[in-house]
């Protein structure tokens, strides 16, 4: 199961990260093959304007990668630094942080998200700032109760006896002992924000035609439903295929570091 993970993934990264190099044509209207059916020349069909729907979808794996690579490192730098901060000098800091993180845990994260993008407005890099806007808290409650344990170890002590500055602990000897349980939160974020970011597009928030995107893509062919399924079925199986092999992947790591649950 894990090579069948593997490999979905490394299409998906080598899609993404190379359909720029490919001259694929995404946007030119073809009359004669509105709403094809797959066959030999649209391996995956056409849409309803003709257009290519593997072409797009290829260009939808870069969105959704772009997407997904932005808002987990973005999340994962401000949520550990806060996170590793409140855990380490405690007091208003870390009271004020746990108050913040009970507020964001109140509601459900893709509501806050719609809602932040309904206000900034769509587009690509406003649909990062929201789904990172949401996604941080995760990254800064895991980081912060792993600090809480890890400062009381006793090379953590002995190194506050000697006078070893704060910033020097914290990057030599704590946050090298927390990578491994951030790494596999970040896997499980991916799969999170794939989802995330096709239903902004799929709500109309998100990515803006005529750039594609997966979510998009299933919008625009839940009209053709009876006459042209695989409008629906191309994007809707990507989505599905990449979010599993991201948790399969992610459940993987988490056996091999054992890590566990905070």
């Amino acid at each position: 199961m894990i090579r069948f993970a593997l490999l979905i993934l490394g299409v998906w990264l080598v899609t993404g990260a190379a359909v720029s190099l490919i001259n694929i044509d995404i946007r030119s209207i073809s009359l004669e093959h509105i709403l094809a059916l797959p066959g030999e020349e649209a391996i995956l069909g056409n849409d309803d304007l003709g257009r290519s729907i593997a072409g797009r979808l290829a260009a939808g794996a870069q969105v959704s990668l772009a997407v997904a690579v932005s808002v987990v490192g973005i999340s994962l730098l401000i949520g550990t630094m806060i996170g590793i901060a409140a855990g380490w000098f405690g007091g208003l800091w870390d009271r004020l942080l746990v108050m913040v993180i009970d507020i964001f845990m109140a509601f459900p994260g893709l509501l806050l998200a719609i809602a932040l993008a309904g206000l900034l407005g769509p587009g690509l890099s406003n649909a990062v700032i929201a789904l990172a806007a949401v996604g941080w808290v995760g990254f800064a409650r895991l980081s912060r109760v792993q600090v809480l344990a890890l400062k009381e170890r006793e090379h953590v002590q002995a190194a506050r006896a000697l006078g070893v500055p704060a910033g020097r602990i914290l990057f030599r000897h704590v946050l090298p002992l927390i990578l491994a349980p951030l790494v596999v939160q970040a896997s499980f974020e991916l799969a999170g924000v794939v989802i995330a970011e096709s239903t902004l597009s799929f709500l109309g928030i998100g990515i803006q035609p005529p750039q594609p995107s997966w979510g998009g893509m299933i919008r625009d062919g839940m009209r053709y439903m009876l006459v042209a399924p695989h409008m629906v079925l191309a994007p809707g199986l990507a989505i599905f295929l990449v979010v599993l092999s991201i948790n399969i992947l992610g459940d993987r790591l988490r056996d091999h570091m054992d890590v566990k649950d905070a």
